[in-house]
């Protein structure tokens, strides 16, 4: 009598490739997001808002380049339903591609010149598709790199698709650098601009190759295994986790404030008030993000010591005191003590970066853990990033730097007091904090 065959095990990830799908994902996602917001402030004002004046014209774009934040959390309200119904791979692949494809498209539209008022109305159209590829995009990665981690090591796995973001930022600006010194303010302004946008077709390809060879990850796959599905993630999130959202989402709040202020508010405020030049601007910026990368692994290897939770404590604690000095240390015709400010800025914003993903994912149970770690992350976005340019350029317009910066410490003591109330609620019902 034969014996029936076990049934074969899921394949295994390979540590590295894993890293490597995770990582290069969100870099090209945060590629793509970041030329848009250079964009945003060099580019736009003049070609989609010629009409305005010029702090009219900025934001207005910067009025644009807030709408993918609104897109982000559809996007994790779409991409999370199918992330937690068919799998984390169809779903990172189907937003990566969503990403790229409205991308590739701002680098082909007319602008007002040519088209008038649909250009700009195009513009946003397009980076509507950004925030919601994104909105897609981050939760899966989170979930890819923490759902096959070793025990003691979700916050180092978790780490990696956070470094996308500096390393994306660093390709967005080195390209702008580059095409910077390589032409005329003229042919930028003309053709040069879209360079970056069409060049991300090339990053898109690499990235669906990465991710098209990855399989499910194990705690998705037993919980497919369980039959533990949700019909719809997202009633399940907003019925029985909605404290846990809520507290999530400003958690990471002061993360979004700090990161947009010190990158597209500073280099507008920079270049226009400060009269720094746009290529000694952004050069000094590029500087600041390897500090921004460097917090980041350093905060992950205490979040696995310390916890996640605690490590986001400290590092916002960082910043509260951070926005005291930001008025002093923002100043005209001192590029040294800029770039002081811009590295330590950009430190603090990867110490409470860097575990911000495991932490997350950690507060959510594997069922709608795609939905709901997105829509913390997204939330987050459209409550701290998206005004961040447009009320700190306010602020600074009517009550100067001063204003910025305990606009800054408030946000970071609202977030400050999330964490707490997470870790209280954490210990009544008897999980680890």
């Amino acid at each position: 009598m034969s014996t029936p065959a076990a049934p074969a095990a899921p394949a295994a990830n390979s540590p590295r490739r894993i890293l490597l799908a995770s990582l290069i994902g969100t870099t090209i996602e945060f590629f793509d997001f970041y030329i848009y917001a250079t964009a945003a402030v060099l580019v736009f004002p003049h070609l989609f808002f010629p009409d305005s004046s010029d702090g009219a014209a900025l934001l207005q774009s910067l009025a644009t380049f807030a709408v993918a934040f609104i897109a982000r959390p559809v996007g994790s309200a779409v991409f999370g339903h199918y992330g937690d119904r068919i799998g984390r791979k169809a779903t990172l692949v189907a937003a990566l591609l969503t990403m790229g494809v409205s991308t590739v498209a701002i680098g082909l539209l007319p602008t007002h010149a040519s088209i008038g008022i649909l250009a700009p109305a195009l513009l946003a159209l397009c980076r509507f598709g950004q925030g919601l590829g994104l909105g897609g995009e981050w939760g899966g990665a989170v979930l890819l790199a923490t759902e096959n981690a070793p025990p003691g090591k979700r916050a180092w796995y978790g780490m990696f698709p956070q470094l996308g973001a500096p390393l994306g930022f660093l390709l967005s600006a080195g390209i702008f650098l580059l095409l910077g010194r390589a032409m005329s303010d003229a042919d930028f302004l003309q053709w040069g601009w879209r360079v970056p946008f069409l060049a991300s077709s090339l990053l898109v390809a690499v990235g669906l190759w990465v991710r098209l060879n990855i399989h499910e990850t194990p705690q998705f796959q037993a919980a497919l295994d369980r039959n533990e599905r949700v019909r719809l993630p997202m009633w399940t999130v907003m019925r029985e986790h909605f404290l846990t959202l809520v507290l999530g989402t400003l958690g990471a709040f002061a993360t979004f404030v700090l990161f947009y202020l010190m990158t597209v508010f500073t280099l507008g405020y920079g270049t226009t008030v400060l009269q720094y030049s746009r290529e000694q601007f952004l050069l000094l910026q590029m500087v600041g993000i390897l500090f921004f990368a460097a917090g980041i692994p350093l905060s992950a290897l205490y979040g696995d010591r310390w916890g996640t939770r605690r490590t986001m404590i400290v590092a916002s604690g960082l910043i509260l005191a951070f926005g005291i000095v930001f008025a002093p240390l923002f100043q005209a015709g001192s590029p040294w003590l800029v770039l002081g400010f811009l590295s330590l800025g950009l430190f603090l914003m990867g110490l409470t970066y860097g575990p911000c993903g495991t932490f997350l994912a950690e507060i959510y149970p594997v069922q709608v853990r795609y939905t709901g770690a997105s829509l913390s992350f997204n939330l987050a976005g459209i409550l701290g990033a998206a005004p961040a340019p447009y009320v700190a350029t306010w602020l600074a317009e009517r009550f100067g730097l001063l204003a910025v910066g305990f606009y800054l410490c408030g946000t970071a003591l609202v977030t400050i007091l999330a964490l707490l109330a997470m870790g209280r609620r954490a210990a009544v019902s008897g999980r680890s904090a």
